[in-house]
């Protein structure tokens, strides 16, 4: 590393021309493409691609999250100093045909399948991206979980933490283990290929009828509903776990080597049949699976944070890797293990691996020096994407000749408080997107979280998504500990934590014998739009110096109510991103039951708007039966 750090900064000093260090980040090609510019080190822009696509978790080469990034820094292509890709696509192509030749002739059509987009871009990632950016300076190639491993620890607040990552694979770690100090990494042990938790993980979402990549998040959120009556099955049949939390899979039961599916004709037996069509009705077997499934990936996470400590010695855990999002096990890896402070990436999975690859070429190529700033995170509350001025808002809905008022800052939030008290669904737009899959008031749905209506009306009339989902709340970091079982930040949306006991509604003897999804409408709390099943809650706490806007917001509705809590879901309808601009946002509005929209300075009323064609065959189209 030493040799390669050296050449490579000796050639930056060759080619510098000011004081200036630009490095562009770049994820592609496995799923949630990134890309990302700091500036000496310091954050300056990041976005997914998907945002400016519309096509969700989109894979393909990020140009246009790279020609945002690029601009927003206010530098061209030629400025760039270093670019980091996030793995090393010939180690990778590596563990493909490994893969393939060891389950021949079984994985021919998946190997088929595979082949061409390796041979047409994935192997000349190099002069692909000289090529689309006009670059002729030097590339990196970070390991994968390297980038994940700097994404987790460069951002964080701490100077010295032990560091974990978890996700489905890269080259062929699935999880690793190392300590971050000051400008330096040193992963200390993995797990490789096949024997992973985020394929475990991935393996259920695509048996319970869900989409493998995207549909994690309800499997996690359907374990509630369900008792944990397969764990043991698991663990006898297709997984051993040690006491340091390493494991092997049983490969009899998965096809993800080699096929097209994730699991097999074994794995159908031993769970008593097929898996559920997607969109077709959840049974109480599919939520006792989910909850099976959580329970022991919960029990892995804490074996492998207790091992990691014991090896480690460190006080604070970061955390990055797909399986990271697992909000419920973080949560639990924070109250019941042996770190005191935990820090996760918001962006954890593939797309902050751009921000990661990016560090790495920072710290670790060019050996720079890391100071911390008054012990909080440098990750600038991840509003790092494109952000709209009240003029470019303004010739948007010029261009449309739609109804909208301007108002002033405070008048504008004493009207959508006082509309939210009135139990309105209001699309708030506001300041720079979020950087990773979670909206954190910048593009977010809000709500009356006292309601008892709001998480079902959301659900089907705006979302359109399945009833059983939860919704997060977000909640004023200095009343955080008035509502929820925590005393940490969560900014990120990315711990979960248990509603306060006195907040809670005594359950009656008959609601008691109430059993799986039956169990949804009933009010469990003085917040019952945000209490899930389980007393508990995905929460954002909202911070006044990363987004005063919305913690004003909130502190006004506090003001009206009493309470110091909304809900908080993204910006967008089942199987599309999260909105970018204020035409995406707009659209969104009108093709869903929201009430009101606010963009930037502009309120927007559903009542005024002319409701297009287009709008109402679209809804057509996504309204669940």
């Amino acid at each position: 590393m030493a040799g390669k750090r050296n050449s490579v900064t000796l050639k930056l000093k060759d080619n510098l021309n000011t004081k200036n260090i630009y490095i562009l980040g770049i994820s592609a090609y496995y799923h949630d493409s990134a890309a990302c510019i700091i500036k000496d080190g310091e954050i300056i822009a990041a976005a997914q691609e998907e945002r400016f696509t519309r096509k969700k978790h989109d894979h393909r080469f990020p140009k246009y999250a790279i020609d945002f990034s690029l601009r927003y820094a206010g530098i061209r292509s030629s400025d760039l100093d270093l670019v980091a890709f996030y793995d090393k696509p010939f180690l990778k192509f590596e563990r493909l045909l490994e893969t393939y030749l060891t389950f021949a002739p079984v994985g021919i059509k998946s190997f088929i399948k595979a082949m061409p987009l390796w041979i047409k871009e994935k192997l000349w990632i190099k002069d692909l991206i000289q090529k689309q950016l006009d670059y002729k300076g030097i590339i990196i190639f970070p390991e994968h979980h390297e980038s994940h491993a700097a994404s987790a620890f460069y951002p964080s607040p701490f100077d010295e933490a032990a560091i974990l990552t978890m996700d489905g694979v890269g080259e062929w770690t699935t999880s690793s283990f190392g300590i971050g100090k000051g400008n330096s990494i040193d992963l200390l042990a993995d797990i490789k290929f096949p024997h992973s938790l985020g394929l475990l993980y991935s393996a259920f979402t695509y048996y319970t009828g869900f989409k493998v990549n995207s549909g994690e998040y309800k499997v996690m959120g359907l374990a509630p509903y369900g008792e944990p009556k397969y764990k043991k099955l698991i663990y006898d049949h297709l997984i051993d776990v040690k006491d340091d939390g390493s494991f092997r899979m049983n490969m009899e039961y998965f096809n993800y080597c080699a096929g097209l599916t994730m699991t097999n004709s074994n794995f159908n037996r031993l769970f008593g049949g097929p898996p559920r069509v997607p969109e077709s009705k959840l049974t109480q077997k599919d939520m006792d699976l989910a909850r099976s499934l959580q329970d022991v990936t919960e029990e892995i996470v804490m074996k492998m944070g207790n091992h990691v400590y014991k090896e480690t010695r460190c006080n604070n855990l970061t955390l990055a890797g797909g399986v990271a999002l697992n909000c419920v096990a973080s949560g639990k890896l924070l109250r019941e293990g042996p770190f005191e402070n935990i820090w996760i990436q918001p962006a954890a999975g593939d797309a902050g691996g751009s921000l990661g690859a990016a560090f790495v070429g920072w710290y670790n190529y060019l050996g720079n020096s890391r100071t911390l700033d008054s012990n909080s995170d440098s990750q600038k509350g991840s509003y790092l994407g494109p952000t709209f001025s009240d003029d470019e808002i303004h010739s948007f809905i010029q261009s449309r000749t739609l109804a909208a008022n301007k108002l002033n800052d405070d008048n504008l939030i004493k009207k959508v408080a006082e509309l939210l008290a009135s139990e309105k669904v209001i699309g708030w737009f506001d300041g720079r997107m979020e950087f990773g899959p979670r909206a954190l008031g910048a593009r977010s749905i809000i709500g009356d979280a006292r309601s008892p209506k709001m998480q079902a009306q959301m659900n089907i009339k705006i979302k359109f998504r399945e009833g059983f989902r939860p919704f997060a709340p977000s909640v004023l970091f200095e009343k955080v500990s008035d509502y929820f079982e925590i005393e940490a930040e969560s900014p990120y949306m990315l711990l979960v934590a248990d509603i306060r006991k006195e907040k809670r509604r005594p359950m009656t003897s008959e609601e008691e014998k109430l059993w799986g999804i039956e169990k949804l409408n009933i009010v469990r709390s003085e917040i019952p739009a945000i209490t899930h099943v389980d007393y508990s809650a995905r929460l954002q706490t909202v911070h006044k110096e990363t987004n005063p806007r919305y913690h004003k917001l909130i502190e006004q509705f506090e003001k009206d109510t009493g309470c110091a809590i909304i809900i908080n879901t993204s910006f967008n309808v089942r199987g599309e991103p999260i909105v970018c601009t204020p035409e995406d946002a707009y659209k969104c509005f009108m093709r869903t039951d929201m009430d009101y929209l606010v963009l930037g300075s502009y309120l927007l009323a559903k009542e005024d708007q002319k409701l297009l064609k287009d709008d109402v065959d679209w809804k057509k189209e996504f309204v669940l039966d």
